[in-house]
């Protein structure tokens, strides 16, 4: 008994955690842009490439990385590369880092 319970002391001190484990689902972002295609390019502000990344893919977007007509959104930030002009060439819509973040917290928004 004496020998287990310094085993269990010994785990929690190496951060083993014995306590309930969070409800199912509790933070876990809703799948707000689940089906949604987005490229990335130039750098942002607020976000390094791969928080945008995981930011977008916790919500169920998908992250490409060449502009096409299957994309949704073209993230634009500071000094775009050639992809700017493939989206504007094919109409792809752009979001600035601002419209980023609010289609993050939001969703995208019906304008109908």
């Amino acid at each position: 008994r004496e020998r287990t319970r310094a085993l269990v002391d010994k785990l929690r001190e190496a951060g083993v955690n014995f306590e309930e484990p969070e409800k199912a689902g509790a933070g876990v972002a809703e799948q707000t842009l689940t089906g949604l295609a987005f490229v990335l390019t130039g750098g942002l502000d607020g976000f390094t490439r791969e928080e945008a990344e995981a930011a977008i893919e916790s919500r169920g977007g998908r992250i490409t990385s060449s502009v096409s007509k299957k994309t949704t959104y073209v993230v634009v930030g500071e000094s775009p590369g050639s992809k700017l002009a493939k989206a504007e060439q094919l109409g792809v819509p752009l979001l600035d880092e601002a419209a980023l973040r609010e289609l993050l917290e939001h969703g995208p928004q019906d304008d109908g």
